[in-house]
């Protein structure tokens, strides 16, 4: 294979089999080894933020001779971080671009290793007292995106405009992320069909700041990661396809791939070929994959990678 194809190797198999594992698997207990030592340092994603921190305070109790340094400034910083030398690991809510590919290869003559840590969803949030439920793939683009690439008819802008909601008078105020995030990316891509956004969309520095001020304002809509979901907002199901119904972003659903915003969350490793990856990064992902970790990233709101998909990560990060 290919150096080139590696990521795809690591990332791909598991994409496309998404909705393979539906079960609730259980992870095997964490057992503590000897020996591991070092210093991780994360740079990359806000949304995995406190995911990553609690990962790494529950690893650091168990191995206090590992020395975590954490930033998280948005999943872009993950690639320039990794290529210069400046982070061990990188989380990342996307997919690496063909660019940072490219760039990675360039410096160390091997592809980049993304490793899957866990589901996610993109989601729509509305404050609690408006009537709409569900929208359509092109209502959304409509609301959004002025380039309407994925066939609205026309600019959405006030939610009179949606049906069932004729009673309720208010604009639609957006709430959205900025262009280093990974959710900022998918969203254009996925959900605006690689239109742009609105000017109007307001760009905020976290997803928990999008679903904070949804709740305050009336007739505010935001999209922000589905683990940051609380009492004060509703989450909008979705229908991306006419003949199919809406679907709401439930964990079931995100987990079988079936909520058309459903996403992996990764850590990009510098993992040279037919060389396991070292520790402490590798002992790490052990941990995260593990009974106690699978109990921090449900918690925290996301969904566990399951046994399946975690047991065949690891045989190809120990290769």
């Amino acid at each position: 294979m290919p150096l080139k194809n590696k990521l795809l190797a690591l990332t791909l198999g598991l994409l496309t089999c998404m909705g393979s594992v539906l079960a609730h698997e259980h992870s095997e207990p964490y057992q503590v080894k000897s020996g591991v030592a070092g210093t991780i340092t994360s740079v990359g994603s806000d949304t995995m933020s406190n995911l990553i921190s609690i990962w790494a305070e529950e690893f650091n109790q168990r191995y206090p001779q590992v020395n975590f340094q954490l930033q998280s400034a948005g999943s872009s910083t993950a690639p320039p971080a990794m290529i210069q030398g400046t982070a061990s690991i990188g989380p990342m809510s996307r997919s690496l671009k063909r660019s940072e590919q490219d760039a990675f290869y360039e410096e160390f003559g091997y592809a980049p290793t993304l490793v899957p840590v866990a589901l996610d969803a993109i989601t729509l949030f509305v404050d609690l007292d408006n009537p709409v439920n569900s929208l359509k793939q092109e209502q959304i683009d409509s609301i959004f995106s002025v380039t309407r690439f994925c066939g609205g008819a026309e600019s959405i802008d006030n939610w009179a405009q949606i049906n069932g909601a004729e009673n309720y008078p208010y604009r639609i105020r957006l709430y959205g992320r900025s262009a280093v995030s990974g959710t900022y990316g998918l969203f254009k891509n996925k959900v605006l069909c690689d239109g742009d956004f609105k000017a109007k969309v307001a760009e905020l520095p976290s997803s928990s700041s999008i679903v904070q001020s949804v709740a305050f304002f009336k007739g505010a809509m935001g999209y922000a990661a589905w683990g940051f979901q609380n009492a004060g907002v509703k989450l909008l199901s979705v229908q991306n396809n006419a003949a199919q119904a809406a679907v709401a972003p439930s964990e079931s659903n995100i987990r079988s791939g079936l909520y058309p915003y459903s996403r992996f969350l990764y850590l990009l490793v510098n993992k040279e070929p037919d060389k396991p990856l070292p520790n402490p990064y590798l002992e790490f992902i052990r941990f995260i994959y593990s009974k106690e970790g699978d109990a921090i990233t449900r918690r925290e709101g996301y969904v566990p990678l399951g046994l399946t998909r975690s047991s065949s990560v690891l045989k190809e990060l120990s290769d």
